[in-house]
């Protein structure tokens, strides 16, 4: 089954959300604290790849569903604040009609 497009968007925010915990939670004290700068570069690309992941599917939503430009910046601001995914996942969840909430 192929999940569409919002559900696709949720699961890449859940595991950019997720990755990008593990990359200041985990690898970056592993780097300062135990010299283990390999924690950062292998937990960074993983993360990196599922940043730009999500950045292209937000542009994808915002233009599949013609939602707003606003939305779009929103959805992105999000992925810099630690658990923030998390909360557009949630946003996302609940909008059951289609309409974006910005």
């Amino acid at each position: 089954m192929v999940l569409p497009l919002i559900g696709l968007l949720r699961a890449f925010a859940i595991l950019e959300g997720v990755s990008y915990l593990v990359l200041l939670l985990i690898a970056m004290p592993l780097k300062y604290w135990a010299d283990m700068p390999m924690a950062v570069t292998v937990t960074g690309g993983m993360h990196g790849f599922l940043f730009i992941g999500f950045v292209i599917l937000v542009a994808a939503v915002m233009m599949l569903k013609k939602w707003s430009f606003a939305w779009a910046i929103w959805a992105t601001f999000l992925s810099f604040i630690p658990f923030g995914t998390f909360w557009l996942d949630k946003q996302l969840k609940h909008n059951k009609n289609g309409v974006p909430f910005l």
